[in-house]
């Protein structure tokens, strides 16, 4: 699906299924909502209005369920027709899961996407996770054409109508940036590395009218960012700090995300295991969600000052590669002593975080990142995890998640418990706690901010690689 260009619009108007496959989705007690009139066109002359209501009587979702209209080129696929309070209405998982499983094969294809008004920016997200751009299979290149899903919403419920225009840029905007961040996610680190991931950050300071700001190599080292530095400094492509600012006038705040971006994670002299080092090209998930967004939220005119804040490094093993005992001197003013190189996002998140402070002058700041296998066992795999000093914020981003489809689930806040954790004899911290069978919710790589600034506006938030949110939630840190 590499190949599949996707695009969203009021009307996919109508055609022979045989020459255009369709695909319609939607709890069922919606689908039995959609008026013959709307859909026939869509269907004739290959099915017949007793043939569909005929399929939507034998829908039985338990979560889901799917029925063939016509051969291989059309069906209709039931998503669950309730969702507990801790996932989002629009069932946005099943919704790719659908996607992937029951969408008819064809060079140009048609989904007819039927929902509450309140579902559609979750669900066209949800679409977007089925078409990854990323491939290297020999096949993808012998297969040229291009193909393409037109995607159309048939709004139900109390606030129904036409989708207009703006909500259809609004779409498209932010499904480009889903499928940006997870291009990038998926592209391994033989081909995505720092060099390779700063030329990203470049094309889309371009297409935005942007310059971007990069702090690379010994310049990091001599400014002070010794998380960046000491974690990237083994690699072949030397580590960065990079950002791209949006300022408009007329803005009232200053925002800034902060991105982890190790493009490959070794775990560094501290190695991973054979089976948990596959899959480390992930781990730059959280500045491939930033730029997607930032590129989404900018194209949509975002009206505050936005700064986004790439960390980007490759956890390698070499020579000059961090030892346990070492010490760094973060760009916060802190030093770290070093007993777990495979603790190093919240190293290079420290000094993006210190870096929006003091350089920026981020009245909110958030942080997204792949931080932690601790989130997978406290929060699971469909929820990311937010850790926030703000009951009022925790209520918003696990809010925002819901009405995205990027589904995030709070953690204790309580920082004081834990700091003595992170002591140590020669340094003003550890990088990690010593058992690692009972690990605190938050790194002290950003606990010295928290420490020092207790009530600022410091906040921070994981959206899902693949995933985008709405922008704006203060005061949380999330991880996944």
């Amino acid at each position: 699906m590499a190949n599949v260009g996707l695009q969203f619009q009021a009307s996919a108007g109508d055609a022979d299924p045989q020459s255009r496959p369709l695909l319609l989705l939607g709890q069922l007690h919606h689908l039995h909502r959609v008026p013959w009139s709307h859909v026939r066109g869509k269907l004739l002359p290959r099915v017949t209005e007793e043939l569909w209501q005929a399929a939507l009587s034998t829908l039985n979702p338990s979560p889901t369920d799917s029925c063939p209209l016509y051969l291989n080129y059309a069906t209709v696929a039931a998503l669950p027709s309730r969702v507990s309070r801790h996932n989002s209405p629009s069932a946005a998982h099943f919704v790719t899961r659908l996607v992937r499983t029951c969408l008819p094969p064809g060079t140009h294809r048609c989904i007819l996407m039927v929902c509450e008004r309140s579902d559609a920016f979750a669900s066209a997200c949800a679409l977007a996770r089925a078409f990854p751009l990323f491939t290297q299979r020999s096949g993808a290149s012998r297969r040229p054409e291009k193909k393409t899903v037109t995607v159309e919403f048939f709004l139900v419920g109390q606030d129904n109508g036409p989708v207009e225009v703006s909500t259809l840029q609004c779409l498209t905007s932010a499904t480009e940036g889903v499928r940006l961040a997870a291009r990038i996610v998926d592209t391994p680190c033989n081909e995505m590395d720092t060099d390779t991931f700063l030329e990203e950050i470049k094309k889309v300071g371009k297409e935005l009218g942007i310059v971007p700001t990069v702090i690379r190599d010994e310049e990091l080292k001599t400014r002070g960012f010794g998380g960046i530095y000491g974690v990237g400094k083994a690699a072949l492509h030397p580590p960065a700090l990079a950002v791209l600012s949006h300022t408009p006038d007329g803005a009232t705040q200053t925002i800034a995300w902060v991105g982890k971006g190790i493009v490959y994670d070794t775990g560094g002299l501290s190695m991973k295991g054979k089976t948990t080092m596959p899959g480390m090209k992930r781990d730059c998930g959280g500045a491939a969600a930033v730029l997607g967004a930032f590129r989404a939220a900018v194209k949509q005119g975002f009206k505050d000052t936005l700064h986004a804040v790439f960390c980007l490094a490759e956890n390698s093993v070499g020579p000059s590669a961090t030892r346990p005992d070492d010490i760094h001197l973060l760009y916060s003013g802190k030093t770290v002593e070093i007993n777990n190189t495979d603790a190093e996002g919240r190293l290079v998140l420290a000094d993006g975080v210190s870096y929006a402070c003091k350089d920026l002058g981020a009245d909110i700041i958030l942080d997204i990142a792949t931080l932690t296998g601790a989130q997978g066992i406290a929060t699971g795999k469909y929820h990311a995890a937010v850790l926030t000093n703000s009951a009022e914020w925790e209520a918003a981003c696990m809010k925002a998640g819901r009405q995205c489809g990027d589904l995030v689930h709070p953690l204790v806040y309580c920082p004081e418990l834990h700091f003595s954790e992170f002591t140590s004899a020669v340094a003003d911290m550890k990088n990690s706690v010593a058992g690692r069978g009972h690990p605190p919710p938050a790194g002290p790589g950003q606990q010295p901010q928290l420490l020092r600034r207790p009530f600022h506006r410091l906040a921070h938030r994981l959206r899902l690689a693949r995933g985008l949110g709405p922008p704006g939630h203060r005061r949380a840190r999330a991880r996944r």
